[in-house]
């Protein structure tokens, strides 16, 4: 049977074509209402004072004792009649009181206060006079800063919030200071973020062509929004939130009991990334094994992850054994065999790709599910590998990152950045995604993200807190879900039940049964007895033809 085509007004032009249109109804509804709200503004007026000249009445009746309210009816009775019988009274005892309901219903707010205060216009020329001995030169005839000069000319817009600090402010400088360099800026920054009021976030937008600086108090992202199911297509990956002016899209989250929409840094990997691979640095306790975590949980929606954890603490314990999961290795040894079988795959699936496009046929299904490398700490397994004369395990990632784009596999590494040094020139030059945790200064920032960010760290960093850039764009502030270990007695019930209803189900093992031949391409995970510990780990077999 034929196939029958849709209705029109189902095609996806008809629907933009209705909000459109839709749009433009409210526009035209919500300007007529204001053009009948002008129209109408002095009946508005007359209704509320007639309202309220009745009330007074009211209250004056009411507060009337009962032995005087019969003379004060005949006072208003006698005062009718004389209206009544004078020429022309009724018409004006008409426009007497159209003209007190007028006056008693007109709009009492008061006017906002122009200009500053008394506070604001010293807290506004202190901040003219810092800038003074940075913004002045002595060989210019007509200086814009000057000591004892006039604010008014230098700061185009400025607001203040309730506490009476400095909000927003545009401020304009000479063409010859050198906005260019980035020590120059830095010196501006440093200043006005210590004028302006510590403990705060601002965001610094340099119009090079304008002469003109914008200061921006941004408000502290969100630290409380716990682990969950983000609403992504396949092959992106949410790294964390950021400010709603950097990104375009929203996600729709749980947040409490309510529902709200939270700017996301989404990472695009697979085939067509130009960013296939991450690298995060950050200090101790600064959330990168959150991070890995939170990945983690992602990546297990669409294909198999192999976690290598260098420090060793258990922080992916309560991914060993899950669906998807294919090792969890915290060995050396058990490294090195799972990061040597994860280059053999890479290759093994660059083969496979090859040869089905010389076929003409499509990729086969097992090279199109992804395949996540998590390599925490490598900087602990490369001292170890040193002491005991063994490998690198970071030259076993040579082949999963420069081909990794074309055989749908992604690394992503994390290290602190007193490991950083030890990291390998391959894992430099092909982690273009970036991430930086954790309390650091704007130098650090520079030398991982490879731009200095455009705003200035918070007082206090919570755990997760840092900055994103992918590739050349820029850098965005970010704060990485909640994803603690559920494992972890400092994790509170709704966090760990949060992560483990994320987390797939364990792979059921039956031990009395005989174990089928173990999968050539796959790590395999065996224990054995040592003592009174029980040692955990794989071999690595590598099919052969």
């Amino acid at each position: 049977m034929a196939r029958r085509p849709l209705p029109r007004i189902l095609s996806k032009d008809s629907a933009q074509i209705a909000r459109t249109q839709l749009a433009r109804s409210r526009e035209l509804a919500r300007t007529a209402a204001d053009s009948a709200t002008d129209v109408l503004h002095p009946l508005i007026a007359v209704t509320r004072g007639m309202r309220r000249l009745a009330s007074a009445g009211r209250r004056k009746w009411a507060d009337t004792p009962e032995d005087k309210r019969g003379p004060l009816l005949f006072l208003v009775a006698a005062v009718v009649l004389v209206v009544a019988l004078a020429p022309y009274g009724p018409l004006l005892a008409v426009m007497s009181v159209m003209a007190a309901a007028a006056w008693h219903g007109r709009d009492r707010t008061e006017p906002a206060p122009e200009g500053p205060d008394e506070s604001q216009t010293e807290r506004l020329q202190s901040l003219y006079e810092a800038l003074v001995p940075y913004f002045t030169d002595p060989e210019d005839p007509a200086p814009l800063y000057t000591h004892g000069g006039e604010w008014e000319k230098v700061f185009a817009a400025h607001e203040f919030d309730d506490d009476g600090r400095v909000g927003h402010l545009v401020i304009r400088y000479p063409a010859y200071f050198p906005d260019g360099e980035s020590e120059a800026r830095a010196r501006i920054e440093h200043l006005l973020t210590a004028k302006a009021g510590r403990g705060r976030e601002y965001h610094f937008g340099w119009d090079e062509e304008g002469n003109q600086l914008t200061v921006t108090v941004l408000a502290p992202l969100p630290t409380d929004i716990a682990a969950q199911h983000f609403v992504t297509a396949p092959g992106e990956t949410v790294l964390g939130f950021t400010d709603p002016g950097e990104v375009q899209r929203t996600l729709p989250l749980a947040y409490g009991e309510e529902q709200i929409d939270v700017p996301p840094v989404v990472w695009r990997t697979g085939v067509r990334s130009t960013e296939p691979h991450l690298l995060a640095v950050g200090q101790p306790g600064g959330g990168a094994s959150t991070l890995l975590r939170s990945l983690a949980l992602q990546a297990l929606r669409y294909g198999d992850v192999l976690i290598v954890d260098g420090g060793g603490t258990g922080e992916y314990a309560c991914l060993t054994g899950r669906d998807g999961v294919l090792a969890v290795e915290c060995a050396l040894p058990g490294a090195l065999a799972s990061l040597e079988w994860a280059a053999q795959e890479t290759e093994r699936r660059l083969i496979a790709i090859n040869l089905a496009r010389q076929a003409g046929d499509p990729p086969p299904a097992d090279t199109r599910r992804p395949l996540w490398i998590l390599l925490d700490r490598p900087a602990v397994f490369a001292h170890l590998a040193g002491s005991e004369g063994r490998q690198d395990p970071q030259a076993l990632l040579q082949v999963p990152l420069r081909h990794g784009r074309a055989a749908n596999v992604t690394v992503v590494v994390a290290e602190q950045f007193d490991g950083a040094e030890a990291l390998s020139d391959v894992v430099r030059q092909h982690t273009r995604a970036r991430v930086v945790l954790g309390s650091t200064t704007p130098r650090q920032v520079e030398a991982v993200l490879g731009a200095a960010p455009h705003t200035t760290p918070p007082g206090q960093v919570p755990p997760g807190r840092g900055y994103a850039r992918l590739g050349s764009g820029p850098v965005h502030r970010l704060q990485v879900p909640r994803t603690p270990d559920p494992y972890d007695d400092a994790t509170s019930d709704a966090d760990s039940a949060a992560v483990l209803d994320l987390l797939p189900p364990r792979t059921a093992v039956v031990e009395a049964q005989p174990r089928e031949p173990a999968d050539l391409t796959k790590p395999s995970v065996s224990t054995e007895t040592v003592g009174a510990e029980t040692v955990r780990t794989e071999t690595v077999g590598v099919e052969t033809t």
